[in-house]
């Protein structure tokens, strides 16, 4: 494939590190997001080779914003311990929020504003809120502009039980307002699109969990993340992934019943990725920067790219994001040597496998006579992916990062993509490089 685009200097991902992925609702839950990130980014400074002082802006990636921390990036650097004179912004592309903050920085390097930057992503699951209904806000507010005591009493008359049904603002941050579709809806559609069978799924979800475990058993893990205490009183804390179901089992998978369509659906909550708490973050700037300040780099960022697709089959982000990321820098599928892509359902992840190796595929929605590229098995999400670790997603498009460049050193490896779907139809491609 040509290449079309100019190639820049690459970026240098000096320090990485993330928290273990806590189940919602578990450890973490009575961490709130910017006191999760907080706790990240203060480690990732102490074991960083730059200064408080040298960063330039600190960008970080959160979906749902918690309305006591408006600006969560800006919250917690503070609270991190970044001097008040640095600047913090908050980046929000749903899934791809982690990527977003790492590519923001990356576009003020390239335009010369600043040369250190701290990035990342957040998010706690566990408390996206439940929000009043229409009816019980509107109530409220009647209530509130009531004169006396027999117009406050007029309005409670008029009070159903039913008002306090809540908005689940997990669900509702789920659906994608244009298609109206659930994102588990999507992953249906996949399925449907590319006849991939319940089995089909349920055996990709064990692989994940299996990979998964030996990956925390090895130590492979604790190369890239941190122990997090979660009880100050009693001095509890969290050094692992909680969602790694190590007993997993196609017996067990086969017994929970379709989640997002009860009649004839084959997602389920097990074959989905897991709704989890987590922050990550890593310190960028340019290759010759890093040079002239003497650090050897974790690894590099040689290019990216961004794409749009339909909404309805958003989790096929990761196809059209790769083929513009290839069109970009003039190399192909057979020059990647470790591939991650966000699981966030097993339905995607195969339906991504089977369109990126499909010339139908490409010659449809690219124009193109071949194929974009067939993943081998053996480089993809080779530690396992969100099925069984979680994605908790602001944070996830960071952790994809600095996962691909520590296998790649792993494995003495040079080239590696980062990649996954964003809901409402859009894809993120990150092509990651080591020496």
């Amino acid at each position: 494939m040509p290449s079309h685009k100019k190639q820049k200097e690459r970026i240098a991902i000096v320090s990485a590190l993330r928290t273990p992925m806590a189940k919602a609702g578990g450890k973490f839950k009575y961490l709130q997001a910017d006191q999760l990130g907080a706790i990240l980014f203060r480690e990732l400074m102490m074991r960083a080779p730059i200064s408080y002082e040298e960063v330039d802006e600190v960008i970080i990636g959160n979906v749902a914003q918690p309305i006591h921390a408006a600006n969560i990036a800006r919250v917690i650097a503070l609270r991190a311990g970044f001097p008040e004179t640095i600047p913090a912004l908050t980046v929000h592309r749903n899934c791809a929020s982690g990527m977003e903050s790492i590519t923001t920085a990356v576009s003020r390097i390239y335009a010369g504003e600043g040369k250190v930057y701290v990035c990342g992503g957040v998010e706690s699951m566990s408390n996206i809120p439940l929000v009043y209904s229409e009816k019980m806000t509107g109530l409220f507010e009647k209530l509130s502009r009531s004169k006396n005591a027999i117009d406050s009493i007029r309005t409670l008359v008029g009070f159903r039980p039913s008002f306090l049904k809540p908005v689940i603002g997990l669900i509702s941050g789920l659906t994608d307002p244009v298609s109206g579709l659930l994102m588990g809806s999507t992953a249906e559609v996949l399925a449907q699109d590319f006849g991939i069978s319940r089995e089909a799924q349920d055996r990709f979800s064990v692989q994940s969990h299996l990979k998964a475990k030996k990956a925390k058993e090895s130590g492979r893990f604790a190369l890239e993340s941190m122990a997090v205490v979660y009880d100050d009183y009693e001095g509890k804390y969290l050094n692992f992934d909680d969602g790694i179901r190590e007993e997993q089992s196609i017996e067990k998978l086969s017994k929970l019943k379709p989640f997002f369509d009860r009649e004839n659906g084959t997602v389920t909550a097990g074959n989905s990725s897991q709704i989890t708490d987590a922050a990550a973050g890593v310190v960028l700037m340019s290759e010759s920067e890093a040079k002239k300040r003497g650090l050897e780099p974790l690894g590099y960022l040689r290019d990216y790219a961004y794409e749009g697709l339909d909404p309805k089959r958003m989790g096929l982000g990761p196809v059209f994001a790769t083929y513009k990321l290839f069109m970009q820098t003039g190399l192909s599928m057979d020059d990647i040597e470790i591939v991650e892509i966000n699981e966030a359902f097993a339905a995607q992840v195969i339906a991504c496998e089977r369109a990126f190796a499909s010339k139908a595929f490409a010659k449809a929605h690219f124009g193109e006579g071949k194929a974009v590229g067939a993943i081998d098995p053996s480089i993809l999400n080779v530690n396992g992916g969100a099925v069984a670790l979680g994605h908790p997603v602001g944070m996830t498009g960071t952790r994809l990062v600095l996962t691909v460049l520590h296998e790649l050193r792993e494995r003495g490896q040079q080239r590696g993509l980062a990649t996954l779907c964003v809901g409402g139809g859009q894809g993120a491609a990150l092509l990651l490089e080591v020496e």
